[in-house]
């Protein structure tokens, strides 16, 4: 198994056993969840120590070469055949040089295109 895929998968295990030895030492009145909290960080530093280590151990795969986990004798023509993207038959139209495409609310106030508008300060309440 390759190292990196075994340190990515025994995080969760980690810090599952740290939540356990946490819960005893605060049992056992020697440590509380308050103070517990560099202990997470560092076991997370840890851990990403070890996967960067285990990453740098792992030779670079030639030019070319399948992704990890890609196995050629699944598929006896080399691959899986995708199907092509299509464009839409009717695709949305171009919106016109200058305009912003957004319309207008219907706002019902009563103004008249020649009146202008009052501010607040001006409006009669």
């Amino acid at each position: 198994m390759n190292r990196y895929l075994m340190v990515c998968r025994l995080r969760w295990p980690a810090l599952l056993l740290l939540t356990g030895i946490i819960a005893l030492l605060n049992q056992m009145d020697v440590l509380s969840w308050g103070h517990a909290w560099p202990l997470y960080l560092i076991l997370l530093g840890v851990l990403a120590l070890a996967e960067r280590a285990a990453l740098a151990a792992e030779p670079v795969p030639p030019a070319g070469y399948p992704p990890y986990g890609y196995d050629p004798g699944v598929y006896p023509t080399g691959g899986p055949q995708y199907a092509t993207v299509q464009p839409a038959a009717n695709p949305a139209p171009e919106p016109r040089p200058g305009s912003t495409g957004i319309v207008p609310a219907n706002t019902d106030l009563g103004l008249s295109a020649n009146e202008p508008r009052k501010s607040w300060d001006q409006e009669e309440r």
